[in-house]
């Protein structure tokens, strides 16, 4: 999700300082919330899902998502 719609304004780390890196709907206290994701394409489907909830297209939302594989939680 682009860190300036994520209604939490990014995740926070472990210290309480904002992520730079992931958002509220996924990271929290330097953890991942949704650890049930088991894959890049999985995230995928959840951010859209999120995104739509908030009024954005699915296309859009698809678009903005395209960046989620090369992220460094899912990198192997």
């Amino acid at each position: 999700m682009p860190m300036k719609q994520d209604p939490g304004h990014g995740g926070s780390e472990k210290d309480g300082s904002k992520s730079e890196t992931y958002c509220s709907l996924c990271y929290r206290n330097g953890e991942f919330l949704k650890n049930d994701l088991k894959n890049a394409k999985e995230m995928q489907v959840f951010c859209i899902e999120k995104m739509q909830e908030q009024g954005m297209s699915k296309w859009m939302a698809w678009l903005l998502t395209r960046g989620i594989p090369r992220l460094k939680r899912w990198k192997k």
